[in-house]
């Protein structure tokens, strides 16, 4: 117990939003903590029992505004059975919890082969969070002809961040693309169905006005396991190749639990 309290400091919450019942936003103050767009580090608290509960959240702001306020944000979903993600959701502005002191994971621009050109982020539900971080950083723009953001979510009001994105748009004009898919119900502007038979039939694609091809493009799926497993099929049918750092490939992933 003491050496998991040791990887995490108390740090305030300074901001809480709330997109839907179930579906929140959370800044909190923790200068201390280091990483990289597109990593995630812990969040902890105690539950009733006394125990420490802690899981690993991706951080939404890039290191760039993280280094100007000490905020992290995090998006998070409330699962009714969870441990943690109900304790998380009870928190209000000037409340504490427990954070990690260092960034994880290797899904970052550094670990993209140098000669992509264009870029799939492809997620599903809160997984988009590592994503907006990586659209924050300033050499995307120059490094990539192309950027693709595709977010697939359950219902509409799902579709988070939507100012963000717009300013993206705004800034990379041509060159950023953004295409929702609602799955369980009918909404303007979005595709409908799953992120693997859009793959195949070739509507993701069209919609975002790219073909995806092994030459030049780069593909980090990040979501639930299954959507990550099912959509790695689809890639590699369509001839990609997951990409690994002794073989250089087209596509990498990150499940999001």
């Amino acid at each position: 117990m003491n050496n998991e309290i040791a990887t995490l400091t108390s740090a305030r919450v300074t901001n809480r939003q709330d997109w839907n019942e179930s579906l929140f936003s959370l800044t909190v103050h923790s200068p201390g903590t280091k990483y990289k767009a597109g990593q995630f580090t812990k969040l902890g608290m105690f539950d009733d029992k006394g125990e420490l509960i802690r899981r690993a959240y991706s951080i939404i702001n890039h290191p760039d505004e993280h280094e100007k306020t000490g905020d992290l944000e995090f998006l998070i979903v409330t699962d009714p059975e969870g441990s943690l993600s109900p304790l998380l959701h009870s928190l209000r502005t000037g409340d504490d919890v427990l954070i990690g002191l260092e960034g994880a994971g290797f899904m970052t621009l550094d670990e993209i082969p140098l000669d992509a050109r264009d870029l799939w982020l492809v997620s599903s539900g809160t997984a988009i969070g590592p994503f907006l971080a990586m659209l924050n950083d300033r050499k995307i723009g120059y490094r990539f002809n192309h950027l693709v953001l595709v977010h697939a979510v359950r219902h509409a009001s799902d579709l988070v961040y939507q100012k963000e994105i717009n300013q993206l748009l705004q800034q990379y004009p041509g060159k950023f693309k953004y295409v929702p898919i609602v799955s369980r119900e009918q909404t303007s502007g979005a595709l409908s169905g799953r992120i693997p038979q859009l793959l195949k039939s070739g509507e993701l694609e069209n919609t975002a006005c790219l073909q995806l091809n092994k030459k030049e493009s780069f593909i980090y799926l990040c979501g639930n396991p299954e959507m990550v497993k099912d959509t790695s099929n689809s890639l590699k049918l369509m001839g990609l190749q997951k990409h690994l750092r002794k073989k250089t490939g087209q596509f990498s992933s990150e499940n999001y639990w």
